[in-house]
């Protein structure tokens, strides 16, 4: 007997497939080659260092595994970032791709890295560089010296909030990049492996005449006798993962709201599989929120007589709001449901994110919207004074968000379901995501208008040829534009995820946040009545 297969997620699988594809390019880092390369010299690959660092059996979140997308710069942008549990703390890891250009940092490595140092600031948690990097990519300095000096300010400042840094250094650690152990709280350098120097021996003969060895300038053994440099020196990469274990044994960390045990929990009512075949191929298409919910949340056990408490359900419709768990979490929820957010709509999340700060209980945003209502009727019934006050909620809200886009998330609507521009403790789209200023139809319809309105102004004929390949241009180009490949390369999200993980993903970061104390927003801006 044949299971009938769901158009939707017939197409949901179909971009799944296309998103492992271009993880994969992220894993295989600078390809076959240079992975021997570095294997026959007897070095591991930076996430074989990550799965020998973090704990046996505990899940690594990986974040933006995307970066650098459509760009001229490999997928993953030379470097792994991402959040895991070391001896028992959530820690945030940075590791360097050498197979890639030998670790060299480009552009986008820069803005994945500062990405990855806001988590660990907002979050509170420990960073493990994993180091082994030729230094800046020279061809693209101009874009990399200015903004890369960031990186050191960010190390320094998060030893001064008591965030402990760890650097394990494998390899070369060259010019600025020698900033990275020498900033550090404990640094680690392996035997006959880790260089760490501000000028190798070629610049140091061209700036001084020196003659010097790589290891009388920056070797391992050089800067744990003389030097000072190294905190501990290990003998191969296995002792350099052991010694960066230990040290995190040793911070004494403790969770800033882990005073009460997690409470305990049951999975959702309903099969996260079922995720597959809500979302529909075509965005315009709506789908019901409540069906995404009930598989995100924990399911109805003891202590959770409802998987979900919906606020305001008669009122605004457009826009679900409710409370939840989470594995045993609690969590306030803003879900879209027809697109379109009304003035109704705004008000209902204005009061509903007051009354979260009120609670000091995290919001998750969950994106399917095309943005606020427009027309006359609206525009004086107050819609811009309505979105503006849910903008204002969610601005000065301080609890924090947790944002996935799931499908459309287009206009101020991004604005006020919390997008990237409005931080987000953590933000994840699914492969159905869109985001962009408005859709592609419209945006090329907009521009055809005011292009003939310019025409007939100027009493010339309008071009109908020319303005159909215009449209046609502009639909495409935003449409690629607008796609979670594209969106995720350019650091908008923090990764595309499978559907079907997001449960795991949010419970992953809901109990990172808790290494940070917080509390509800105790004021506001202006709203305007």
């Amino acid at each position: 007997m044949t299971t009938e297969v769901s158009p939707h997620r017939e197409a949901m699988l179909a971009k799944l497939a296309d998103l492992a594809a271009e993880h994969a390019k992220a894993v295989a880092g600078g390809g076959q080659k240079y992975v021997d390369r570095h294997h026959a010299r007897g070095r591991l690959l930076p996430r074989e260092r990550i799965e020998l660092l973090v704990d046996p059996g505990s899940a690594f979140l990986e974040l933006s595994p995307l970066a650098g997308w459509g760009s001229d710069f490999a997928v993953g942008a030379s470097v792994v970032t991402g959040i895991g549990v070391v001896e028992g703390v959530e820690c945030l890891i940075t590791a360097n791709d050498p197979t890639v250009k030998g670790g060299a940092s480009n552009p986008w490595t820069v803005k994945k890295i500062f990405r990855a140092s806001q988590i660990a600031e907002e979050n509170h948690l420990p960073t493990i560089s994993l180091v082994e990097s030729g230094g800046a990519d020279l061809p693209t300095q101009k874009e990399i010296f200015i903004p890369g000096g960031r990186l050191f300010r960010d190390l320094t400042r998060a030893s001064a909030r008591k965030q402990p840094t760890v650097a394990l250094v494998f390899g070369n650690s060259t010019a600025g990049g020698a900033y990275v152990p020498g900033m550090s709280d404990y640094t680690v350098m392996v035997k006959g492996q880790a260089k760490v120097f501000l000028g190798g021996p070629p610049l140091v003969k061209m700036a001084t005449g020196e003659e010097a060895d790589d290891e009388s300038l920056g070797g391992a053994s050089m800067h744990a006798q003389i030097s000072g440099l190294a905190d501990y020196l290990a003998e191969d990469e296995l002792d350099a993962i052991r010694i960066g274990r230990r040290i995190i044994a040793r911070l004494n960390h403790r969770k800033a709201l882990a005073a009460e045990p997690v409470p305990l929990f049951v999975e959702p009512d309903e099969d996260v599989e079922g995720l597959l075949d809500l979302i529909p191929a075509d965005l315009k298409e709506p789908f019901d929120p409540h069906e995404v919910i009930v598989r995100l949340v924990d399911g109805t056990g003891p202590g959770n007589a409802r998987p979900f408490d919906e606020f305001k359900p008669l009122y605004g419709a457009s826009l679900v709001t409710g409370w939840a768990r989470i594995h045993g979490r609690p969590i306030g929820i803003l879900a879209n449901a027809q697109g379109v957010l009304f003035s109704e709509e705004a008000q209902k999340a204005t009061q509903f994110i007051q009354l979260a700060n009120q609670a000091d209980t995290p919001l998750l945003f969950l994106h399917n919207t095309t943005g606020y209502m427009v027309g006359a009727e609206y525009e004086q019934g107050g819609i811009i004074k309505h979105g503006a006050q849910m903008i204002n909620a969610v601005s000065n809200s301080t609890v924090p968000h947790l944002s996935v886009i799931m499908g459309a998330s287009y206009g101020a609507g991004n604005y006020g379901m919390n997008g990237r521009a409005y931080d987000p403790r953590f933000l994840f789209t699914w492969p159905s995501a869109k985001s962009a200023v408005m859709g592609p139809a419209q945006l090329a319809g907009v521009l055809s208008i005011v292009a003939r309105a310019a025409a007939e102004a100027r009493g010339q004929e309008y071009d109908e040829q020319g303005d159909a390949e215009m449209r046609a241009f502009v639909e495409s180009s935003v449409e690629e534009q607008s796609l979670p490949n594209f969106l995720s390369g350019m650091l908008y999200d923090d990764g595309v995820i499978d559907p079907r993980d997001t449960r795991t993903v949010l419970a992953i970061c809901l109990s990172v946040i808790e290494n940070a104390p917080f509390t509800g927003a105790g004021g506001y801006g202006v709203f305007r009545t």
